[in-house]
């Protein structure tokens, strides 16, 4: 039996993608996207009012971050992973391989409202999804390219790896806080 590396790769991030994560955020509200469950969260915040170090975003709303990052970092939001997602996972990557819009940290226009980061979730997974279903495996074989530092020299499939990792485990950290805020007292 021959090995499908690409519909391999397809069906772990696909598989958790549709059977548990992306159900998990059906019905996310705008409570539960800002809830700070500890003190000094880093979070999404209305220009101006941020607390961090670094306040990044070209619209209304900013993200909160630290370079360099401190020790312990500090807890973060649902909206700050699924900015972090939507930026640093997907939107680079998408706008690198696969005809995504220039997405950075700095310059990206951070959703205000739980609808909207999910809405942006979806394009950036469905261009994600589509742009490796297109690579084929002399595209999964290819290296990355200067521009992803460690993984510049690596095989794109390593990089796909990356990216599914990154995402099951940020968006199960988001699953984790809409735990924590249901049973919250």
């Amino acid at each position: 039996m021959a090995f499908d590396v690409q519909a391999e790769l397809l069906d772990q991030l696909v598989w958790h993608w549709d059977r548990q994560a992306r159900p998990r955020l059906d019905g996310l509200t705008d409570e539960e996207y800002f809830w700070e469950p500890a003190e000094g969260c880093w979070n999404v915040r209305h220009r101006g009012t941020s607390h961090a170090p670094i306040a990044a975003g070209s619209g209304m709303f900013t993200i909160d971050f630290a370079l360099p990052e401190p020790s312990p970092a500090p807890v973060t939001t649902i909206a700050w992973r699924l900015g972090h997602i939507l930026v640093g996972v997907l939107g680079v990557r998408n706008a690198a391989y696969f005809g995504g819009p220039p997405v950075s940290y700095q310059e990206f226009d951070y959703p205000g409202a739980a609808g909207g980061a999910l809405a942006v979730l979806d394009e950036y997974y469905g261009r994600w999804v589509q742009g490796v279903r297109s690579l084929r495996a002399e595209g999964l074989g290819r290296a990355c390219g200067a521009a992803e530092g460690p993984f510049a020299e690596r095989p794109m499939a390593a990089l796909v790896l990356h990216i599914n990792r990154e995402l099951i485990h940020h968006l199960a950290e988001v699953a984790l806080l809409r735990d924590l805020f249901a049973h919250r007292r």
